[in-house]
């Protein structure tokens, strides 16, 4: 504890706080427009620990357990270790939300809509952040490790450092950070194939992981160009940086979106569902493309922002669709 109040943490170096932010320059940094919510402890914790985000984690932990038990003869007497599987999962990944913010306190001071989380707005304190992202990230490991198996244990774990060590620190560095991104945010599905039991070796796991991790990609890149000037202006690195016209995020869109739907034909060759699936897949995907492939680098928001809700739409339809029709 005596390292944190000496600014000799990681998270504090980075997040400026160690050369020392005044109080009056984050104050000017975060000045916003007023909300129209009174900020209260509680939606602070929500925000710090990014509840809503992180319900998508929950849901992919949950159809990875629930596809791996599915294979290993159904849900019977799994319902207590499906519990603490996401017990476990929630924690840990409650806790890398908040050591995300404590690093980016400066730069999320920068941007309007993420001026007014807790730590820039200067409502909760350092080290408060630091004792609840702590507690519930060693929580969630030690949980997981004592009521379902070392390996979820080892994943959540993983995820946690690739997340907050890696990723976060290197969008500063270089503009690959999207796909070391994708990497953290694809193994809550593996948590739960794991958690039922499934062998982490085995296919099926790892298409999971495959599939949330090639759905990131153009669901991101298409949030970077909407969002650019303000990733731009706190000194992120992204795909989108200077693609005025968008051409460049489209065609990385697209991209992305062809090893999507690779990814689910290789899924039926190799028996996980049948081919009709995978047929079915890539006409939603080239359907969900079509703001795109009409783009024309024209710099209209309208058309990427129709792609980025398609990306919304798209992950519960394939969720549901596998979990009738996984073999």
């Amino acid at each position: 504890m005596e390292a944190i109040r000496k600014g000799k943490m990681p998270f504090l170096r980075h997040s400026g706080l160690r050369g020392g932010v005044s109080e009056g320059t984050l104050t000017t940094l975060s000045t916003h427009e007023s909300s129209p919510e009174t900020p209260t402890l509680s939606k602070d914790l929500q925000v710090l620990t990014k509840v809503r985000l992180n319900t998508f984690v929950l849901i992919t932990t949950l159809f990875g357990f629930y596809l791996a038990a599915k294979g290993l003869g159904g849900m019977s007497g799994k319902w207590w270790l499906l519990l603490h599987t996401l017990i476990g999962t929630a924690a840990a990944a409650f806790g890398s939300a908040a050591f995300n913010q404590l690093m980016e306190i400066e730069d999320d001071a920068r941007m309007k809509r993420t001026s007014d989380r807790p730590l820039p707005s200067r409502r909760m304190g350092v080290m408060k952040a630091f004792a609840i992202g702590w507690g519930l990230a060693a929580f969630g490991v030690i949980h997981l490790a004592a009521r379902v198996n070392p390996e979820a244990a080892f994943l959540a774990a993983a995820t946690i450092a690739i997340y907050v060590f890696v990723y976060t620190p290197m969008k500063k560095w270089h503009s690959t950070n999207t796909l070391v991104g994708a990497i953290p945010g694809a193994i809550p599905p593996l948590i739960g194939w794991v958690g039922a039991g499934g062998d982490w070796s085995v296919w099926g796991g790892w298409f999971l992981f495959s599939l949330l991790f090639f759905w990131q990609l153009p669901h991101f890149v298409a949030i970077s160009w909407l969002c650019r000037e303000e990733y731009e202006e706190a000194g992120y690195q992204m795909w989108s940086n200077g693609d005025v016209s968008g051409g460049k995020t489209a065609t990385l869109f697209i991209v992305f979106s062809i090893c999507l739907m690779s990814l689910v034909v290789s899924g039926a060759m190799t028996g996980l569902f049948p081919w009709w699936v995978a047929l079915g897949h890539t006409v939603l995907v080239i359907y969900l493309m079509r703001p795109i492939l009409s783009y024309r680098a024209s710099g209209e928001r309208a058309p990427m922002r129709k792609a980025f809700l398609g990306t919304l739409l798209y992950l519960p339809v394939v969720l549901l669709g596998l979990a009738f029709v996984w073999s």
